[in-house]
């Protein structure tokens, strides 16, 4: 796309487009990894273009940063509702893999299933991740920092977890982000250890992931 066919688009709509074009080349290559001109192309304009509109590489990394921040709470805020709207329903029998157990074993299960379901959004996780890996960027590093206890405030007042169901909750998100930056899944039903920690990980969502990473080895 050249820059003179991207003048006919609204700017809001351009801006959705770059920043998905950024969240997927962060994922993929880091911040330190990543350019502009990367992020360009993956978008289809000019390098100049994306300078224009964000002003540089860390004004675009914290735009992709809250975007997959925003996208985030949504879905766990309309995951929480839903799930209130029924009447906060208690799963019965939760599997011997559910660390939480009652009611927040279900509202857990449901939001670990909208989490993994963001993968979709290419790159998202992957962005996440790579900006929790930056507390000590004085501009980054805070935004992360603030989005990340928004997100353990929105399990502890909404979804009602105690402080050590919040704490597992994240931390077995942070293991699928491992999983998904080691790209693991290249080596599902190749290794024996591997499948294993990735069936438990992904549960009802492996197809989906298993998919995913297919077509990101041949975009590769």
């Amino acid at each position: 796309m050249t820059d003179k066919n991207s003048e006919r688009i609204p700017s809001a709509e351009r801006r959705v487009q770059i920043l998905e074009a950024a969240s997927r080349v962060f994922g993929e290559r880091g911040y330190f990894g990543a350019t502009t001109d990367q992020i360009a192309r993956e978008a289809g304009i000019s390098q100049p273009y994306v300078v224009r509109m964000f002003g540089g590489k860390e004004n675009l990394f914290v735009g992709v940063l809250t975007r997959s921040l925003e996208r985030l709470l949504v879905a766990f805020t309309e995951t929480i509702e839903q799930w209130k709207a029924e009447g906060s329903p208690v799963q019965a029998e939760p599997p011997a893999s559910v660390t939480v157990t009652g009611a927040h074993g279900e509202i857990g299960r449901r939001l670990g299933l909208a989490y993994v379901s963001l993968i979709e959004d290419r790159g998202l996780l992957l962005s996440l991740m790579q900006a929790f890996s930056m507390g000590q960027d004085p501009t980054i590093g805070g935004k992360a920092r603030d989005g990340f206890l928004t997100i353990y405030r929105l399990l502890r007042e909404e979804a009602g977890f105690a402080p050590e169901e919040a704490r597992s909750f994240l931390a077995e998100g942070m293991l699928l982000n491992t999983l998904l930056g080691l790209r693991l899944t290249d080596e599902y039903e190749k290794d024996d250890a591997a499948t294993e920690l990735i069936e438990c990980t992904f549960r009802t969502k492996l197809q989906l992931v298993l998919d995913l990473s297919a077509h990101e080895s041949a975009r590769a």
